[in-house]
């Protein structure tokens, strides 16, 4: 394979800093496209390693399109907490609660008016008023209608 002379390329390019030392499908087809226009002519790049370089090339590019579209995929998979459980909005719902007094722990229950979201956690507010933490819940019910 022909060797690329990285002097050769790089005093034709004007100083970029971008942050970053990572090179993509574009800087990737410029080393290509230089390496192909600086060959020896009397020792040519052969036909097998040009396609081998393209078809790494073409490998490169769908991978990265598959990453993308991966990421895009798990960002429309991450709703925020208040809409994962927005479906317990009026359901029935039992809690554990300490009693401060004794220290024993008891269950209550109660109805689902709104879900709230504060300092990080994610509260039920129950039709008593109470807020309840989500990781308390015991049981979830739906509420029967009578009619």
């Amino acid at each position: 394979m022909t060797a690329i002379d990285p002097s050769i390329y790089l005093k034709n390019q004007q100083k970029q800093t971008s942050g970053s030392n990572i090179l993509g499908k574009d800087d990737f087809l410029k080393i290509l496209m230089t390496q192909i226009q600086n060959q020896n002519p009397l020792d040519p790049m052969e036909d097998k390693e040009f396609i081998a370089q393209m078809t790494q090339f073409s490998s490169l590019e769908q991978m990265t399109n598959m990453s993308q579209s991966l990421q895009s995929f798990l960002d429309g998979q991450q709703s925020p907490p208040l809409i994962q459980y927005s479906h317990l909005i009026g359901k029935e719902v039992s809690y554990a609660v300490t009693n401060p007094e004794t220290g024993s722990e008891e269950v209550k229950a109660g109805q689902v008016v709104s879900v709230k979201q504060k300092d990080g956690d994610i509260l039920l507010e129950i039709e008593d008023g109470a807020a309840v933490p989500v990781g308390s819940l015991t049981q979830i019910k739906d509420v029967k209608v009578e009619e």
